[in-house]
């Protein structure tokens, strides 16, 4: 691919008009319109979620979730390993960390579900207002 002289990667074309870019956005948004529609149809739903927060919102809590609980087990059972490697106390010191860390999973997994449930009323208190 030859550039043209002065030209950057990605720069625009400098013969398109700004009349011509407008018109190819308004081509693309009513190509997308009826690509939607079209889906619509053959599916009978939309392509977009019916109500906020239902679909990656709560993915994404779902998700923390499962990283806090496998986090603070795997970080408790990692400490008390180390520790039981350098004071020679195997395997206790990794049964207390795995034990410690279950507890701090299910707590921070707590605190996670209570601030879902305080973002959850707040929203349904603006609702109802």
């Amino acid at each position: 691919m030859q550039r043209r002289p002065g030209g950057k990667p990605g720069a625009e074309h400098p013969a398109m008009a700004e009349g011509d870019r407008k018109t190819a956005s308004d081509d693309l948004d009513k190509r997308l319109k009826g690509v939607r529609q079209a889906y619509e149809e053959g599916t009978g739903r939309s392509s977009k979620p019916t109500t906020p927060g239902t679909g990656g919102e709560k993915l994404g809590v779902g998700m923390r979730i499962a990283v806090e609980m496998v986090a603070g087990v795997v970080a408790g059972a990692f400490i008390g390993l180390m520790a039981d490697h350098w004071l020679g106390t195997k395997p206790w010191l990794l049964i207390v960390g795995f034990i410690l860390g279950c507890c701090a999973a299910f707590l921070n997994v707590y605190r996670v579900a209570q601030a879902e449930e305080r973002r959850n009323k707040a929203a349904s208190a603006v609702k109802k207002s």
